[in-house]
């Protein structure tokens, strides 16, 4: 997943995000029905991590060219025999190359989004498409405010505890507009994410900077964090959901 600071210091690991958060491309059909790739047209994976869902983009009979910033999750996708590169959302290297632009819950961790879009636009040829799902205003934001409560209890850097671009649908509309775009369609809603392997690996994934901030007593602030969290989103049974709100948008050259 691509990002930049304070995102930078996130490290991906490929065994990891498949052991806590393969939940991410298996909750990804949706947005895939929005591109509705079509044999021969030449798209682009924005963000595109392990490749699964660039993989399925591919089955569709699409020449689909994947750029992330994690050399780890890269190295998955290069073995499943897909074009993955290494690459910063904010820089992209196309011009007036592909008939689409795709993304799936990268995009909130490209802090600078004018010049992510400044360069998707760049990359589409006249008339192309960018369809795209992250994650929308209100994201885990039961999450990270205890996340920034334990910080603040502990003197660390709250800052880190939420480092994520989550707009709202107007918003993101109207900076896509600035950028020569027309939206078809865009739209926010909650979607409740059950975490397989509960809470402490979604953090370990999803933010371990934010934990090791803290040296040997990372441990404990991981376990005060759930342990601050577990009413809301632990149920009785032990299962934990994560206070997921996506945005999706399809816009248009």
């Amino acid at each position: 997943m691509t990002g930049t600071a304070p995102a930078e210091k996130q490290v991906w690991s490929a065994e990891a995000y498949d052991k806590n958060a393969r939940f991410v491309s298996e909750l990804g059909a949706a947005v895939l029905d929005w591109l509705d790739p079509q044999p021969g047209e030449r798209i682009l994976d924005l963000g595109c991590g392990d490749g699964a869902l660039t993989g399925k983009i591919a089955g569709a009979g699409a020449d689909v060219v994947g750029v992330d910033a994690s050399e780890d999750l890269l190295s998955v996708a290069r073995e499943a025999g897909l074009d993955a590169r290494f690459m910063d959302g904010h820089a992209l290297e196309f011009e007036n190359e592909f008939d689409a632009v795709f993304s799936n819950a990268a995009l909130h961790w490209m802090t600078r989004p004018h010049e992510v879009i400044e360069g998707v636009a760049r990359a589409l040829k006249p008339g192309g498409r960018f369809v795209a799902e992250f994650g929308g205003h209100g994201n885990v934001a039961a999450i990270v405010t205890a996340m920034r409560a334990v910080s603040w209890a502990r003197g660390g850097d709250q800052a880190i505890a939420g480092p994520w671009f989550y707009p709202t649908p107007a918003e993101y509309s109207e900076m896509l507009e600035s950028h020569g775009f027309t939206v078809r369609r865009a739209g926010l809603f909650p979607r409740p994410t059950p975490l397989p392997t509960g809470l402490g690996g979604w953090l370990m994934t999803f933010r371990s900077p934010f934990f090791e901030q803290f040296g040997a007593e990372q441990d404990d602030v991981l376990g005060e964090v759930v342990d601050l969290l577990k009413p809301a989103l632990c149920d009785t049974s032990g299962a934990w959901t994560a206070d997921y709100v996506r945005i999706r948008v399809e816009a248009q050259l």
